[in-house]
C-alpha cells in the first residue's frame, strides 16, 4: 500500500448495514428493508459474513471499471465496501498464495443474474492474473467461451432475456503462480424440450434467432434458409423479437468467439448446418394412410423439406423417411417392424429433434474443453465457478423443474453443511469453545428425491422400466402408495389423505414442500421425459449420414455395436451428475454467491418486496444470518481492530508500540465493555452483539469529530500564525522597498534641480563668450572687406589696359564652356535604358558636337554592356557563350537558326540520372552527362528515321535504343572530323567519322532533329575542349555521307511533304537521298 493511499473499512460510509451479519435487530422485515435502501442507493452488493448477496439492478453501473479492478486488487475483504470484486480477489489470493483449491458457487432464480455474476468474476480474475502472450492467449479463449455456450444453450425466458436452460460448471487450471494454464467445463441438464415447444412469451434457443438475422445472403443460401421466422414451426412467434438485443451482431460476436477458442472454420460451417437441420425438422408435417390390415400409419406430407434436411447432413432421404415411418423392436435375435401412427412420427421427430440438438451441444463442450485445457501435466490449482439454474417455481412445473430444484437442494444441503463446518473450523482455529447451532437441515427432503429403494427418481426409473401399461397415472398412485405418509410430500390421491379437500392440489398432481418452499408438480408428461427414447431406427438413420458431425453424434447408431440394454434414464444420469457435482464442491474452498431478481418487470429501480422475500426465504438468508451470528456476530484481526478504534484509549492513541493484542485488550479494558460480550481468538477478537460493535462505532465517531475539531484548531492556529508573520515579513519589505523609493525619488529632484541651476549658469557664461566671439568676426569681416575692395580697386587699375585686348577670347570660351555644362546636363537627364537592346539615343544639339556625340555614344553602350555582363552566372556566362558560337557559326547562314535563338540550352532534356525508366542508361555511363535528347537515326536502305537516344559525354557520344536503353553507337569525339547540314529550316545533319577509326566501319551518322543548333553547337564546343581541335561544319544543300562502303549524297530540295510541314526523306536510287523541306 503506498503512502498517499488511505484505509477505508467496510463500516465507513455505510449505507444501511454492509454485511447484514450485523443488523440489528434481525427480523425479515429489517432485512428486506436494508437490502432495499442499499439497493435505491445503487448498493447492489450486502454481505452475510462471507457470502455475498447480489441484486440485479437491471442496468449499467459504474462499478466494473479497471480502476474498481484495482481498488479491490490485494484487499482485505471487510477492507472496502461490498462487491462482487472482492469476494473474487479472496479466493484468488487464497488460491494463489495458500494452494487452497477454490469453488464459487452461484445460486438464485432464472432472471437474478446468475451468468453475469460468474462473467464478472472471470472478468476479475482474468484482470489481476499474470500477463503474456501465452496467458492472454489462455484467458482469452476462457472469457471467449461464455458467448458460445450462452448463444446455444441460453433463451430469452419470461423472467430472464438471457437465461441459462443447462447448468454449467468450470474448473480454471493455474500455475504455481497463478497464471491460468486452461480450464474444464461440465453441462448438466440442457432443457431440450425447448427446442420443440416453448410456453407461452419465450424464445427457443439464442442461435436459431441470431443464424438467421446475422447470417449472410450466401451462408443462408447455403444453408437452404430464410430470413423470416414465421417459416419455422419450433420458432414462436409472439416473442421473436427482445427489446435491445441485437441478434445480427451477437451472430457475429459468436463467430468470431468460436475462431477464438480454437473452431476451424469446417467445423464451425459443419455446426451451422445441424443447427439448421434442427429447425428445419419442426418443418416436417405427417399425413395418415390406411393400409390394407387396417393399421394406420403415417407418411411426409411435403418431401422438400425433408429433401434439404438430408442434403444438409448427408443422408439418404428413403432412409430417413423409413424411420419417421417404422419402428424396429429387437429381442432376442428377433426383429419386429411396426408402422408409426402420425401421432408417434411427431413424437419420433421431436425426439430427434431434441436429441439432435442435446448432442449438438454436449460435443461443443467437449471441443470447447479440448481448446481450453491445460497442456501441461503438472499439478495444477483449481477454481471452480458454478453456474446453475435457480430455484423454480412456475404456474405448470414439469420434470424439468422437478430435477433443477432437487440440485438447488443439493446445494442447500451442501452450503448449510460446508457453512457450519467453516464456522466451526474457525472458532477451533481461533481457540474459541463452539457451540451447537439448530438449523433445518434439509437432507429430509434429498433423502425423498434421492433415495436408491423409495425415492422419487428411483419409483420414477422402476416404473419406467416396468412391462406392462406404463402411464403419468400409475407413476403417481405408486407415489401415494410409499410416500403419502412423508411429512414434505402432498397428494390428493391417496385416500387417506389429509389433502382430500384441497382444491388447490389438482388431482394430476402431487406437492413436495422444499426448503424454499412448496412447489406443485403436475405428473403429465414426467415417465417421457424421464425415458428420453429416441427410436433406434432413427439413430442408425443418423449413423448412416456422411456429415462426419452428424455420425460422431450417434456412435449409439453403428448396427455392428448394438445393445439391448435400455440407456439409463434422464432422471438417472442427473442425479449422478449431481452426485459427482457434490463430491466435487466438497474437495475445494467454497464462496458464495446468492443472487436476488428484485421485480418481475425486468426493470430498474423498482423493488418488490414480496418476490424479494420469497428468494430471501427460499436462499436461506436469515438461516444463514442466525448461524454466523450464533456464537459471535462479528470478528476481526487484531490489527485492523487495533488500527480502527485506538484513538478510543489514551494510551494506545496515536501510536500503540507492542503488539496488537495486548493493544486491543487495553482499549477494551479501558473503555469498559462487559467481558461476555467479546473474546479472544489466537489472531481475531471475536465480539458478541452486534450492539456493541455498534457502541464502538458510535465512539469512534464521536472520537473522530472531536480530533478533527482538535486538528482543526491547530491547523487554524499554525494558518493564522503562518498568515501573521508573512504578512509582518511583507511589510518589512513593504517598508524597506517604499524607504528606499522616496530616497529615490528625494535624490531625483535634488539632482534635477542641480541640473537646472547649473544648466542656467552654463547657457550665461556661453552666451557671453558667444557675444565676444561675434563682435569679433564681425570686425573680422570689416577688416576684410575693406581690403578686399581696396585690392581690387589696385588690381583693376592695373590690368585694364589688360582686359581689353583679350576679351573676346575670354567671352568665347566662357560661352563655350556654358553651353558643354548645358549639353551634359540635359543629356543627363535624356539617357536611355540600361538594356543592351535598347538603340535609342538623345538628338545632337550642336553641329559642332557630332564626334563627342557619337563617342559617348559608343562608350555608353559599352559600360551598359559591361555592367550587365557583370550580372550573369558562370552558368548563364555559359550559355550565352554557347549562343554567342552558335551566332557565329549558323547566323545568315541556317534558316532554322532564327527560331532557336529564343530557346535556352538545357543539354540533358531526358533527366538521365533522376527518370528511373533510364537507370539502367545511367548506370552504363560513367562520365558526365553534357546533352540527352531523342533523335531520329535515319535508315540509309529506305529513309525511314528510327528514335534514338543521342548522350554526348566529355570524350563521346553515344546512340541508345529508347525503349530498352541499349547502346547501339558509341564514337569517340577524336574520331570524329566534321558535321554537314542544309542551309534550310529542316533538322537532318551529318556526323562525319574519320576513315580508318574501329567508329568507321559503320559509316557516317545520318540525323535529324528539332534541337539541331545546340545538338551542333555543344557538339563543336566539346570536340574543340576535348581535342583541341575544330570539326568542319560544312552547310550546303547537297553532300556526300559515307555508308560502310558506299558513298550517298543527301539532296534537300523544297517541296510538300506528305506529313505536313514537316521535313521528310526519301530513298530516289542506290546513290541518292532526297529530303523535301517546306517552303517557308
Amino acid at each position: 500500500m503506498s503512502k498517499m493511499e488511505v484505509k477505508t473499512s467496510l463500516l465507513d460510509n455505510m449505507i444501511g448495514v454492509g454485511d447484514m451479519v450485523l443488523l440489528e435487530p434481525l427480523a425479515e422485515e429489517s432485512f428486506l428493508e436494508n437490502l432495499k435502501k442499499r439497493f435505491d442507493h445503487n448498493e447492489i452488493y450486502t454481505y452475510i459474513g462471507s457470502v455475498v448477496i447480489s441484486v440485479n439492478p437491471y442496468r449499467s453501473l459504474p462499478i466494473y471499471s479497471p480502476e474498481k479492478v484495482e481498488e479491490y486488487r490485494n484487499r482485505n475483504f471487510y477492507e472496502l465496501s461490498p462487491h462482487i470484486f472482492s469476494l473474487a480477489d479472496e479466493a484468488y489470493r487464497s488460491l494463489r498464495d495458500q494452494d487452497k483449491d477454490q469453488c464459487i458457487l452461484i445460486t438464485g432464480e432464472s432472471g437474478a443474474g446468475k451468468t453475469e455474476a460468474s462473467k464478472l468474476v472471470m472478468s476479475y480474475v482474468a484482470a489481476v492474473c499474470g500477463k503474456g502472450a501465452e496467458v492472454n492467449q489462455v484467458k482469452e479463449q476462457l472469457l471467449q467461451s461464455n458467448p458460445v455456450l450462452e448463444a446455444f444453450g441460453n433463451a430469452k425466458t419470461v423472467r430472464n432475456d438471457n437465461s441459462s436452460r443447462f447448468g454449467k460448471y468450470m474448473d480454471i487450471e493455474f500455475d504455481f503462480k497463478g497464471d491460468p494454464l486452461g480450464g474444464v467445463i461440465s453441462n448438466y441438464l440442457l432443457e431440450k424440450s425447448r427446442v420443440v415447444k416453448q410456453p407461452r412469451g419465450e424464445r427457443n434457443f439464442h442461435v436459431f434467432y441470431q443464424l438467421l438475422s446475422g447470417a449472410p445472403d450466401d451462408m443462408l443460401k447455403k444453408l437452404n434458409l430464410e430470413r423470416d421466422f414465421s417459416k419455422y414451426n419450433y420458432l414462436g412467434l409472439d416473442s421473436a423479437t427482445v427489446n435491445g438485443v441485437d441478434d445480427a451482431a451477437n451472430f457475429r460476436t459468436v463467430r468470431n468467439a468460436m475462431q477464438i477458442v480454437g473452431f476451424m472454420d469446417d467445423e464451425t460451417q459443419s455446426v451451422l448446418e445441424v443447427v439448421s437441420a434442427v429447425l428445419k425438422l419442426g418443418n416436417i408435417e405427417f399425413k395418415p394412410e390406411s393400409r390394407v390390415n387396417g393399421l394406420d400409419e403415417s407418411r411426409v406430407k411435403d418431401k422438400n423439406e425433408l429433401k434439404e434436411i438430408c442434403e444438409l447432413i448427408g443422408i439418404e432421404q428413403t432412409v430417413l423417411e423409413r424411420a419417421f415411418s417404422f419402428r424396429t423392436v429387437e429381442a432376442k435375435q428377433e426383429k419386429v417392424s411396426t408402422t408409426l401412427n402420425v401421432a408417434q412420427a411427431y413424437y419420433a421427430r421431436d425426439a430427434l429433434a431434441k436429441n439432435l440438438y442435446s448432442r449438438l451441444f454436449s460435443w461443443l463442450v467437449n471441443r470447447i474443453n479440448e481448446s481450453i485445457k491445460a497442456q501441461t501435466k503438472t499439478r495444477k490449482k483449481v477454481m471452480g465457478v458454478l453456474d446453475i439454474y435457480g430455484f423454480e417455481i412456475f404456474e405448470d412445473n414439469s420434470f424439468e423443474q422437478f430435477i433443477i430444484n432437487y440440485c438447488n437442494e443439493k446445494l442447500q444441503q451442501i452450503f448449510i453443511e460446508l457453512t457450519l463446518r467453516e464456522e466451526q473450523e474457525e472458532y477451533i482455529r481461533e481457540g474459541i469453545e463452539w457451540t451447537h447451532i439448530d438449523y433445518f437441515n434439509n437432507a429430509i427432503i434429498c433423502d425423498l428425491i434421492e433415495n436408491n429403494t423409495n425415492g422419487i427418481l428411483a419409483m420414477l426409473d422402476e416404473e419406467c422400466l416396468r412391462p406392462g401399461t406404463v402411464s403419468d397415472e400409475t407413476f403417481l398412485e405408486k407415489l401415494n402408495q410409499i410416500c403419502a405418509g412423508h411429512e414434505h410430500f402432498e397428494s390428493r390421491m391417496s385416500k387417506n389423505s389429509k389433502f382430500l379437500n384441497d382444491h388447490t392440489l389438482p388431482h394430476n398432481c402431487f406437492r413436495i414442500q422444499h426448503y424454499a418452499g412448496k412447489v406443485l408438480y403436475r405428473v403429465e408428461g414426467f415417465v417421457d421425459k424421464n425415458n428420453d427414447l429416441l427410436y433406434r431406427d432413427l439413430s442408425q438413420a443418423m449413423w448412416k449420414a456422411s456429415h462426419n458431425l452428424v455420425k460422431s453424434l450417434f456412435p449409439d447408431g453403428n448396427p455392428t455395436k448394438i445393445n439391448l440394454k435400455r440407456p439409463p434414464t434422464a432422471g438417472f444420469q442427473f442425479k449422478a451428475s449431481v452426485a459427482t457435482l457434490m463430491k466435487n464442491l466438497l474437495t475445494k474452498n467454497p464462496n458464495y454467491i446468492r443472487c436476488i431478481k428484485p421485480n418481475d418487470k425486468k426493470a430498474a429501480h423498482i423493488f418488490t418486496d414480496s418476490l424479494v422475500c420469497h428468494q430471501v426465504r427460499y436462499l436461506g438468508l436469515m438461516e444463514n444470518v442466525r448461524v454466523r451470528r450464533a456464537g459471535y456476530a462479528f470478528r476481526q484481526t487484531y490489527e485492523p481492530c487495533l488500527e480502527r478504534y485506538k484513538m478510543l484509549c489514551k494510551q494506545t492513541w496515536p501510536h500503540w508500540r507492542g503488539p496488537a493484542r495486548e493493544g486491543v485488550e487495553v482499549l477494551l479494558k479501558d473503555l469498559q465493555i462487559p467481558r461476555e460480550e467479546y473474546s479472544y481468538g489466537r489472531s481475531k477478537i471475536f465480539i458478541r452483539n452486534p450492539r456493541t460493535l455498534f457502541h464502538l462505532e458510535d465512539q469512534r465517531k464521536q472520537r473522530l469529530q472531536d480530533l478533527a475539531a482538535l486538528i482543526q484548531k491547530i491547523y487554524r492556529g499554525w494558518k493564522c500564525r503562518t498568515r501573521f508573520l508573512l504578512m509582518k515579513r511583507s511589510q518589512i519589505t513593504v517598508a524597506a522597498w517604499y524607504r528606499r523609493y522616496a530616497q529615490q525619488k528625494k535624490y531625483q529632484r535634488i539632482k534635477s534641480s542641480a541640473i537646472v541651476v547649473q544648466s542656467y549658469i552654463r547657457g550665461w557664461k556661453s552666451r557671453k563668450i558667444l557675444r565676444e566671439l561675434k563682435y569679433q568676426k564681425r570686425c573680422t569681416e570689416a577688416v576684410t572687406t575693406i581690403a578686399a575692395y581696396w585690392h581690387g580697386t589696385q588690381v583693376r587699375r592695373d590690368y585694364r589696359k589688360f582686359f581689353r585686348a583679350n576679351a573676346g577670347k575670354k567671352i568665347y570660351e566662357f560661352t563655350i564652356q556654358r553651353i558643354m555644362q548645358k549639353y551634359f546636363l540635359e543629356l543627363k537627364n535624356k539617357m536611355p535604358s540600361m538594356s543592351p537592346i535598347d538603340k535609342t539615343w538623345p538628338a545632337r544639339p550642336y553641329l559642332f558636337l557630332e564626334a563627342t556625340h557619337t563617342e559617348l555614344r559608343r562608350i555608353f553602350h559599352l559600360w551598359r554592356c559591361k555592367k550587365y555582363r557583370d550580372l550573369f552566372t558562370e552558368q548563364k556566362k555559359a550559355i550565352y557563350d554557347e549562343k554567342l558560337e552558335a551566332s557565329e557559326m549558323f547566323k545568315d547562314k541556317k534558316a532554322l537558326y532564327p527560331s532557336s535563338v529564343g530557346q535556352p540550352f538545357q543539354g540533358d532534356y531526358l533527366e538521365i540520372s533522376k527518370n528511373p525508366k533510364y537507370q539502367k542508361l545511367s548506370t552504363l555511363v560513367e562520365e558526365k552527362i553534357i546533352l540527352a535528347d531523342i533523335v531520329n537515326k535515319i535508315n540509309r536502305a529506305n529513309g525511314k528515321a528510327t528514335p534514338r537516344i543521342f548522350l554526348l559525354t566529355k570524350n563521346s557520344f553515344l546512340l541508345a535504343d529508347q525503349k530498352s536503353g541499349q547502346i547501339k553507337s558509341s564514337v569517340p569525339l577524336s574520331d570524329l572530323t566534321s558535321a554537314s547540314m542544309s542551309a534550310q529550316t529542316d533538322g537532318f545533319f551529318a556526323v562525319r567519322v574519320k576513315e580508318g577509326t574501329p567508329a568507321a566501319a559503320k559509316g557516317d551518322f545520318l540525323l535529324s532533329s528539332d534541337r539541331l543548333i545546340e545538338i551542333v553547337t555543344k557538339l563543336y564546343r566539346t570536340c574543340l575542349s576535348s581535342t583541341k581541335e575544330k570539326i568542319n561544319i560544312e552547310i550546303s544543300d547537297e553532300f556526300l555521307v559515307q555508308f560502310k562502303q558506299d558513298k550517298v549524297c543527301v539532296k534537300f530540295v523544297q517541296g510538300s511533304p506528305k506529313n505536313g510541314s514537316v521535313a521528310a526523306c526519301k530513298r530516289k536510287n542506290n546513290r541518292l537521298l532526297e529530303v523535301a523541306v517546306p517552303s517557308p
